[in-house]
């Protein structure tokens, strides 16, 4: 299958003026301070359920500024559709050897798609890691992202599948097979990603759930599963959050020392970790030494 392409979105806002500039890039898929401690809970709740991992009011308190009126995504990304669609993927946050695991993954999710809809800066209100989910889709997309070389996923006249929803799906080969996968109309109608919450979400697990050879899936890395092939030993393309960057967006960030976007990603998987109570955010938080897979 050919690679995913996601369109990060990456602003900075005046938020007396409530302006927005954007910094966005065509994506595929360096450390930050670390917080210091970490707030052990037990682990609670029913089974297959990511309530069971992140309560309504964990999830409020890592994205305290989605909802604000100068956040385009502003009402849109609630709990209740996070919920509802993560029940589609009932191994997402049930799946690995203990309950920090399950934590890490969650947490590792939740970063990434902040990454992707971030409306922070590094000078903002409660820091740049508590402006998540603050955009739905791509605000000037470059193109209509048609592919029109892939027969299999044809283009519809009249459509954009630029990048919309919490990880930004972007493109017709990735429009198809994720509303083939979950049930709606992703080349005839990709605008329901950016409409409805629950299929928002949804398209966002089923890429982090999904492998795509030669990648795997974000999921399997976090929880363990992954085992590397000799490409990916030749790569150094080991487990770990900095993988999961890789696999999503590998051919802007990875190999790169000192990226600013992945140091991102990074920042608001450390802080979200923090905040969710991960003893252990786990080896290779950064792709610098890795080949991409593109």
């Amino acid at each position: 299958m050919a690679r995913l392409l996601l369109s990060p979105v990456l602003l900075a806002f005046s938020l007396a003026a409530a302006s927005l500039v954007s910094n966005a890039g065509v994506a595929e898929a360096a450390a930050w301070p670390w917080h210091s401690h970490w707030h052990w809970r037990g682990w609670r709740g029913r089974q297959g359920c990511v309530s069971s991992v992140i309560s309504e009011e964990e999830y409020a308190s890592l994205f305290l500024h989605k909802d604000d009126a100068a956040c385009p995504a502003h009402g849109f990304y609630n709990y209740s559709a996070f919920v509802a669609a993560a029940e589609s993927f009932p191994e997402f946050g049930n799946a690995g050897r203990d309950a920090d695991t399950r934590r890490r993954e969650v947490a590792a999710f939740l970063a990434q798609i902040s990454h992707e809809t971030t409306g922070g800066w590094a000078t903002a209100p409660d820091g740049p890691y508590a402006w998540g989910l603050c955009f739905k889709e791509e605000l000037t997309p470059p193109s209509n992202y048609c592919d029109a070389n892939n027969t299999q996923w044809k283009c519809v006249s009249g459509k954009s599948y630029h990048g919309r929803g919490p990880m930004q799906l972007s493109w017709n080969y990735n429009y198809g097979p994720a509303g083939k996968a979950l049930g709606f109309d992703g080349l005839g109608n990709p605008e329901i990603v950016a409409s409805n919450a629950v299929v928002a979400f949804k398209a966002a697990l089923w890429f982090w759930m999904t492998p795509q050879a030669p990648k795997p899936s974000c999921h399997d890395v976090m929880v363990g599963r992954y085992e590397p092939t000799e490409a990916d030993k030749a790569a150094n393309r080991t487990a770990g959050f900095g993988l999961t960057t890789n696999i999503i967006n590998g051919g802007l960030e990875c190999s790169l020392p000192g990226n600013a976007q992945e140091a991102d990603r990074v920042g608001y998987y450390k802080h979200y970790g923090d905040i969710l109570g991960v003893r252990d955010l786990g080896p290779n938080l950064d792709c610098a030494s890795q080949k991409p897979y593109s």
